[in-house]
């Protein structure tokens, strides 16, 4: 007898899908994944079946295609197939073969998930291999969300076989004489997941025989303890956090009271790419002057004065754009900087736009970040001043220092500090026949 009530319970209690919902099954054909396709078919759920080969295995591999195509056909399922070049993606991308393998089925799922309008996509990992993920997580160093390993549904995947032992499936399979095929790589302790399975689980099933129902109860705890940091987090994160236009702010202060302060601090700059060994240099670095830096793939964090800053590194721009007499507009640090002409003399006070004789300007101009040695005169005055004075004085966050565009006459003179102040060369007097307006407009 198939474990349809068990199964269909499970469902339920897990909240995986609904009455109605399509499911694309990913089936090897392992005994794991062909016992969920059979309970699937049972329980009549509207499948398909999505089978990857990573031709790994030379002749079996497509026997193990054959298979699960012939048996897709014998249930009447849809059934798609796929072959990846797995060594070639692995050396490309320098990462392992089983990572290669990994990215590249879960990619496929999800093109076919979408493109033949499947709502989840079922993946047959059950109880053992829960087990296994955290034992793997724990070695190689993990936060909370690797102490629940494999979750029952994360977004569009879901795994219904979770109620199920390793050795639950081998007695289901073989008392229902489901036929399937065994894939020989699961012997080889090449794989760390193997050497996990074959060479470290027996030992700690020697000490507590029921390690599965252990580490299942464990998971649960852990994955409740990791929402409610998460909710923890959010209430934090909407009490401290300052989201601006141009940057994200979190006060030196308010780190400085977060307890505990490395994890609480881990888990708001998380979404933000820092790593544990960033977070650690930056509270070391609470007291430190203005201006230090630390970085993730994707950002930029700056101690400045009294916060602590965050900004995209997209917008951290170092290439001139070139503004021609004919140019509407150019776009630098992801906003738009506007041009227009026009015989009518006016002027009016706004940080945004720059009213600037235009007989003066020698094209084509240059916007580019603000440098070392840059000089202006700040409209109203006669004398140069540095920028970087400038920028003290009316008090600039670090960071938009270096992303405050620069607009340059040709001759190399500062005409406009975008967004801020212009150069009093370029004011317009009685003089003028023609104005050039530029305008900031912020995206």
């Amino acid at each position: 007898m198939l474990p349809l009530r068990q199964f269909q319970d499970f469902i339920e209690q897990q909240q995986l899908f609904v009455r109605g919902n399509r499911i694309l099954l990913a089936v090897s054909g392992g005994k794991d994944s062909v016992l969920m396709l059979h309970l699937f078919k049972a329980v009549g759920v509207d499948v398909g079946v999505a089978h990857c080969n990573f031709n790994l295995r030379a002749g079996e591999a497509q026997r193990d295609e054959n298979f699960v195509a012939l048996l897709a056909k014998n249930l009447g399922l849809p059934f798609y197939v796929t072959h990846f070049d797995t060594k070639k993606y692995a050396a490309e991308h320098k990462i392992s073969t089983q990572m290669a393998a990994r990215d590249l089925r879960y990619n496929w799922f999800e093109e076919i998930r979408l493109k033949e309008e499947y709502d989840y996509i079922a993946l047959a990992q059950h109880q053992n291999d829960a087990v296994e993920t955290v034992l793997i997580n724990l070695t190689r160093g993990t936060g909370i969300s690797g102490l629940h390993g494999i979750l029952p549904k994360r977004d569009r995947l879901i795994r219904p076989l979770l109620f199920l032992t390793r050795q639950q499936i081998e007695e289901t399979v073989a008392a229902n004489n489901i036929d399937f095929v065994e894939d020989s790589s699961n012997a080889s302790t090449n794989y760390t997941r193997n050497k996990i399975r074959l060479q470290v689980v027996p030992h700690l099933q020697e000490i507590n025989t029921n390690l599965e129902k252990t580490f299942a109860e464990n998971i649960a705890r852990f994955a409740e303890l990791e929402t409610f940091l998460n909710v923890q987090v959010e209430k934090l994160e909407a009490k401290i956090i300052n989201k601006k236009a141009d940057a994200i702010y979190i006060s030196l202060v308010e780190i400085e009271k977060l307890n505990p302060q490395k994890l609480l601090l881990y888990e708001l700059l998380k979404p933000y790419g820092f790593g544990e060994n960033v977070v650690h240099e930056i509270l070391d670095s609470l007291k430190a002057l203005s201006g230090t830096h630390f970085f993730s793939a994707t950002h930029q964090a700056i101690i400045n004065r009294n916060d602590l800053v965050i900004i995209e590194k997209n917008k951290m721009v170092t290439a001139n754009q070139f503004i021609h007499p004919t140019s509407k507009s150019v776009v630098f640090a992801g906003n738009e900087i506007s041009l227009q002409f026009t015989e009518e003399i006016k002027f009016e006070i706004n940080a945004r736009k720059a009213f600037v004789n235009a007989d003066k300007l020698i094209f084509p101009l240059a916007l580019r970040n603000w440098q070392n040695g840059d000089k202006f005169t700040p409209l109203g005055m006669r004398s140069l001043k540095k920028v970087s004075d400038y920028f003290i004085d009316e008090k600039v966050p670090l960071h938009l220092k270096g992303t405050t565009p620069i607009l340059v006459n040709g001759n190399g003179e500062i005409i406009w500090i975008v967004g801020m102040r212009q150069d009093n060369r370029y004011k317009l007097t009685t003089a003028t026949k023609k104005v050039a307006i530029f305008e900031l407009k912020i995206k």
